[in-house]
């Protein structure tokens, strides 16, 4: 049934940059300090003090806007964004107005699974600011005071303001996790929500269906949006709360003032929080205590050749080259380089892409997230994985003893070979499975009936009667032979 209205979503993605000192000070940026330990004349704003610009948060700002295909501004400055709260002790955030470092830009989504279209999302801006302390406040606690902590005051933040091209709360998350995804590659960011690295904004309305044509609701800004899912789940509730809400106006909400929301997680519902500021509201005037930045061409070029192979080309060429699906590529690329590197290894002791996938995710991550560890902590190589494909592909091994020999080695380390000489296992000739198979077909006379009429499944109660003569064998070659000897094809 066709929608009765269409969602439209921007986004706003605050990215703290990986650097060890704050934007304009020589402050730590470490995460977990004791609070208002990690602060200095600049950044608690005292009268006086004069900011100095991080160039490395510049440049990594840079990796990104060229990532993301954005316009490098040849000349960019920093501007004063005036507004008052008490975790921003000089009155106005040091931000970028109109002449941001990057414009434009875009991100190419799409769903393995096909939940939607792949599609381009595009920017508006990409623009650097210093973040704002923190306020904590004990209201749970019933006290209702309210507490400072400006250790992230003057944090260097990368704002990404998207184009409202996003049409349901999939694709959002999606954005997300591609661009999550971009940055970390890049090694611009940790983008760890739970450390506030990632902060993510959305606005969002409804253009409703009507006789007349479409109606656009208010645009709402739903904020406090702590993870991924927490997004995906927001946008639904505020999509169907803005539906209910133009229906109860008798569907006259269009002069309705832009309002902020908060997301309550835990309630499963936005809460109003205040009408939402202009750019006029923020009275913004440049910042006189910093210089201008120039941008050389000759600087994007470089850091254009610079930036290697970015997730997308990635997950293309796995799928190309080494016959995996897409499904396949995105959970591998998504696990970072690192995994990545391990998989190509590992595809190159076996020869088979496939395989090489399929064992990574079902046992390799497995373990991973079972012991909260690494790739780089994993201690089977993947040139051992490799050999131990190649030894199920060829027969030497089944499936469940190569699990066994996988597991020793996680265990115990060691060669594919040293674990099997260990646990006594070695090819059975040939010649020797043919006879065993022999002995075991004459000795079952049911089963050859059973096979003979048809039921070929029958064949699998040979394996374990040659399991128990010789625990070597291959179940799958043990079946092969014995139908055929039941056939009277042998």
């Amino acid at each position: 049934m066709k929608s009765p209205y269409e969602l439209v979503i921007g986004l706003e993605v605050h990215v703290q940059l990986l650097t060890r000192s704050k934007l304009f000070c020589g402050c730590s940026t470490r995460f977990g300090a004791e609070p208002n330990t990690q602060t200095c004349p600049v950044c608690i704003g005292m009268p006086g003090v004069l900011p100095v610009m991080n160039r490395r948060a510049f440049e990594l700002a840079l990796r990104a806007g060229v990532a993301l295909c954005g316009e490098i501004a040849p000349l960019t400055k920093w501007d004063r964004k005036q507004y008052y709260y008490p975790d921003l002790p000089k009155g106005y955030q040091i931000s970028q107005f109109d002449l941001p470092f990057c414009q434009g830009g875009f991100l190419e989504i799409s769903d393995a699974k096909g939940a939607f279209e792949p599609k381009r999302v595009r920017l508006i801006r990409v623009h650097l600011e210093e973040d704002a302390g923190k306020s904590m406040h004990d209201e749970a606690a019933g006290v209702a005071d309210s507490r400072i902590d400006l250790n992230r005051a003057g944090t260097p933040l990368m704002e990404i303001v998207t184009e409202p091209d996003m049409r349901s709360p999939a694709e959002a998350k999606t954005f997300l996790t591609e661009l999550k995804l971009l940055l970390t590659y890049l090694n611009v960011s940790d983008c760890n929500m739970q450390e506030g690295s990632l902060r993510v904004d959305a606005n969002v309305n409804l253009h409703v269906d009507t006789p007349q044509g479409k109606v656009a609701t208010p645009i709402v800004e739903v904020k406090n949006m702590n993870s991924f899912r927490a997004v995906e789940r927001a946008l639904t509730h505020e999509a169907e709360r803005q539906f209910a809400a133009w229906q109860q106006s008798g569907h006259k909400l269009g002069d309705v003032p832009k309002q902020t929301r908060g997301w309550d997680d835990a309630a499963n519902l936005t809460r109003p929080q205040r009408h939402k500021e202009e750019s006029s509201d923020y009275r913004y005037l440049p910042d006189p205590d910093l210089v201008p930045v120039i941008v050389e061409r000759a600087q994007v070029a470089e850091i254009r050749d610079s930036l290697g192979e970015l997730p997308a080309a990635l997950r293309s060429r796995l799928e190309a080259t080494h016959g995996i699906t897409s499904y396949d590529a995105e959970v591998l690329v998504s696990q970072g380089r690192a995994l990545v590197d391990y998989f190509l290894q590992t595809v190159q002791a076996c020869g088979d892409g496939k395989q090489a996938a399929n064992w990574i995710q079902q046992d390799v991550l497995r373990t991973l997230n079972e012991r909260r560890m690494t790739i780089g902590q994993y201690s089977v190589t993947a040139g051992n994985l490799g050999r131990l494909i190649a030894k199920v592909k060829s027969g030497e091994l089944d499936h469940s003893r190569a699990r066994d020999v996988l597991s020793a080695m996680l265990q115990q380390g060691g060669s594919v070979e040293d674990v099997m000489r260990a646990q006594g296992i070695q090819q059975v000739d040939q010649s020797e499975l043919l006879a065993l198979c022999k002995q075991l077909v004459d000795a079952n006379p049911k089963l050859v009936a059973d096979i003979q009429a048809g039921k070929t499944k029958a064949a699998g109660a040979f394996v374990g009667q040659a399991k128990k003569r010789n625990p070597n064998i291959n179940p799958a070659h043990v079946i092969e032979i014995c139908l055929k000897l039941a056939q009277g094809k042998g």
